[in-house]
């Protein structure tokens, strides 16, 4: 990464990333078929939805035929999350239109929030609609692709899981997460690995004891409260 703020460097910086959506993508393609849709309608899904994970349990709901109104829901509850991503990059735009805010917040992703934030320690602190937007749809238009080749595909290979692409989202957050604390020169490394080790603590109880549905959003506030606590206490 450096310190330029334009398309042609928001798409170098987005590229390894798009490894990421392609394995997940296909896979995601690839259940889809499982589950009866066509790569046609995989691809839509895909288009208008535009949430992995949400991606998943709607196709899993569907397969059961949940009711609508539960379908919606559990989306909505599953992609909250986007809803505290948007309010941390929001304060990045306020000068710009409110076109480009619900741009940038209609496409945002897990991927794209951790490389802006990741972006932030080369550029003093700040982002720009060019940049942002740039890496948003180059990411979008790569999860559509990989989804309709995943249903494609989806014939030819049952379990994907076998050829370990599953772990593909999981690799891929693990380098962002990497990337981010060598790079974050503000912050103490012992203060970053306390907040990592305290926030694999909080989503092994969580996965006791709080729904799935559920999980990702109240881990990611303790977790910030945590973060918040150790570095005021003790750092």
């Amino acid at each position: 990464m450096n310190a330029e703020l334009n398309r042609k460097t928001a798409i170098k910086e987005v590229l390894p990333t798009a490894f990421g959506y392609i394995g997940i993508g296909i896979a995601f393609g690839i259940v889809s078929k499982a589950a009866g849709l066509s790569a046609l309608q995989a691809g839509l899904m895909s288009l208008i939805a535009y949430g992995g994970s949400a991606q998943f349990i709607i196709v899993s709901m569907l397969l059961v035929h949940s009711p609508i109104i539960s379908i919606i829901t559990a989306a909505f509850l599953v992609n909250s999350r986007m809803i505290l991503m948007s309010l941390v990059t929001a304060k990045y735009f306020k000068n710009d239109s409110m076109l480009h805010n619900i741009l940038i917040g209609s496409l945002l992703t897990d991927e794209s929030f951790a490389l802006a934030m990741n972006k932030l320690n080369y550029t003093n602190n700040k982002l720009n609609f060019a940049w942002f937007d740039t890496a948003n749809w180059f990411a979008y238009f790569v999860w559509f692709f990989s989804s309709v080749l995943g249903a494609l595909v989806g014939n030819f290979i049952e379990n994907p899981t076998n050829l370990g692409i599953d772990f593909a989202l999981v690799a891929m957050f693990i380098g962002l997460l990497y990337l981010q604390m060598i790079s974050d020169k503000s912050l103490k490394l012992s203060l970053q690995l306390l907040v990592v080790v305290a926030t694999f603590i909080l989503v092994y109880l969580g996965l006791i004891f709080i729904p799935n549905n559920l999980l990702i959003i109240i881990v990611t506030l303790l977790g910030c409260a945590v973060g918040m606590v150790l570095k005021h206490v003790f750092f």
